[in-house]
Order: structure tokens, then C-alpha cells, then sequence
């Protein structure tokens, strides 16, 4: 019969904190998905190993194993969780704006994650895109229902590119930070960035008669 021997993990991850819960009261099923989440994140899919993952999580590789079957199937099980988590924050952020410092810091678990999957070009990070538009979709049509005038394209095909955009900010963490000052991954880092965007997002950055001048370009037949 496998045991499971409780380790402590390192300080990443003994400060972790789900809600209420430390990490070391977490079930064994879930210190694996976190610890998984980490080393994927650190070192990449291919690097990070069963071993490595099962002594971060304080179990034996074998429980792992027990729990989740392969490195591909405990890699997809923490896609799903990335997915869900970020549903889960976005519809507490659409009900109570207020709450947008606490669901980013809880979000940021995930920042290092996805910007190594799309780095590392994982089969599976479509999966972790397409939530995160289908999250976007919802934002734009609440400012869709304000608009005087109408979408000049599919909201779907605004979301993804706006998803792209966001995505792309954690995959260039290094120059973001050096432009920062400081790492972005961090409270003061991610605070500015944080009110980098809102102030972004708040302001157009283009006036309607200039997006008129070039709309009519783009839609000008050249023949």
C-alpha cells in the first residue's frame, strides 16, 4: 500500500494560501496540483518531472501516480483548474468591482503558468486561451450595451485579440519588468501594472473621428 509522507514543501509553496487553507492542510490531490503548477511554470513542461513535483507536494511519486495517472493527464488537470479559477474570479470581479485588488492577487498564482505554456508552446494552453476569451466576451458586451455605435467586427474575434494582449504581458514578464524597475510578478511590479491598465482600459486611446478616418481607409476598395 502506498503511503503518503507529509514533507514540508518549499517557502513558495508553505506560504500558499487557498482561501483559508496553508498548503500544508491542503489534501495530497491538491498540494500535487500546486506543486505541478509551480515546477510547471519554473521549468517548463518537459523539465519539470514526476519526482520533483511529488517532493514539492510532500507525497510519494506513486500517490501521485494514484491521483492523477501521468504528467499529461496531471498537466491537463491543472489547465482545468487554471480555467475554472479564472471563471470563478472573473464572475466575483463582475459582481463587485471592489474586490479587483483581491481577485488579481488570487489570479496571479496563474501569471508564471500560462505565460510559460504559451512560451513553451504547450498542446494544450488553446484550452486556457479560449477561457480567458470567452471571460473577455463578457466584459465587452457589458461595454457593448453602452456603445452609441455598433462593433465594426465580432465580439468573439475583439475578445481574442484583447486575451492575446493580456496573455502577451506575462510572456514578456522579463522586458515588462526591466521597463517596471522591478519584477512585475511582485506586489509593487504587479500594483503598477495594475493601474497601468486600468488607466489604459479607462481612456481611449484614439478619438472617434480619428477610428472613422480609419475605418473608411480600411474599407476603401483600392482596385
Amino acid at each position: 500500500m502506498t503511503t503518503d509522507p507529509i514533507e514540508p514543501g518549499p517557502p513558495s509553496l508553505r506560504s500558499f494560501n487557498e482561501g483559508t487553507v496553508a498548503f500544508e492542510d491542503l489534501t495530497a490531490r491538491a498540494r500535487i496540483r500546486e506543486a505541478a503548477l509551480k515546477h510547471f511554470a519554473e521549468e517548463g513542461y518537459e523539465r519539470a518531472t514526476i519526482r520533483s513535483i511529488a517532493r514539492t507536494a510532500g507525497v510519494s511519486p506513486g500517490l501521485l501516480r494514484h491521483h492523477y495517472g501521468s504528467k499529461d493527464l496531471l498537466r491537463a488537470a491543472c489547465d482545468e483548474y487554471v480555467v475554472e479559477s479564472l471563471h470563478s474570479l472573473n464572475a466575483q470581479l463582475i459582481a463587485d468591482p471592489s474586490s479587483s485588488a483581491s481577485t488579481r492577487r488570487t489570479s496571479n498564482r496563474f501569471g508564471r503558468y500560462v505565460a510559460r505554456s504559451l512560451a513553451d508552446g504547450s498542446s494544450t494552453v488553446g484550452t486556457i486561451f479560449d477561457g480567458m476569451v470567452t471571460l473577455t466576451e463578457q466584459w465587452l458586451a457589458r461595454a457593448d450595451d453602452a456603445r452609441s455605435d455598433p462593433p465594426l467586427v465580432d465580439r468573439r474575434i475583439r475578445a481574442a485579440l484583447v486575451s492575446a494582449m493580456a496573455a502577451g504581458i506575462p510572456l514578456l514578464h522579463e522586458h515588462v519588468s526591466r521597463v517596471l524597475g522591478t519584477d512585475m510578478f511582485e506586489p509593487e511590479g504587479d500594483r503598477l501594472v495594475a493601474l497601468a491598465l486600468l488607466d489604459i482600459y479607462s481612456h481611449p486611446l484614439i478619438n472617434k473621428g480619428v477610428a472613422s478616418a480609419a475605418k473608411t481607409a480600411f474599407n476603401t476598395n483600392d482596385d
